[in-house]
């Protein structure tokens, strides 16, 4: 993984509970600097992800000049945390070419 950091997870209420984890100001710079590389669009950005021992592919969304990482409901069943807990991550950006249409590619 290419950066690291610790967030506290928070649910936002749409038409179904979603929970994400802001991402710290140091790794938005990592994830600004790599994101030519990855980007699809509309500001999305594929991402390697790991918490604990779980790991899986995501994109970031851009959120008040930062980024948001969305947690899976296994994640955070798997690995016991919840909507304000302090979760820590391990994450790399994932270029355009490593990810196949249904979200697999390179492992970490």
């Amino acid at each position: 993984m290419d950066t690291t950091f610790s967030a506290e997870l928070f649910e936002w209420r749409g038409p179904a509970p979603f929970y994400w984890l802001p991402l710290t100001p140091d790794a938005c710079d990592y994830v600004r600097a790599n994101a030519a590389a990855a980007s699809y669009g509309w500001g999305a950005i594929p991402v390697c992800v790991r918490i604990g021992g779980t790991e899986w592919e995501t994109s970031l969304l851009p959120r008040d000049g930062g980024y948001v990482l969305p947690v899976r409901k296994d994640v955070r069943r798997q690995e016991r945390f919840g909507a304000g807990d302090a979760v820590t991550v391990a994450l790399r950006v994932a270029p355009r070419g490593g990810r196949a249409a249904n979200g697999t590619g390179p492992t970490m």
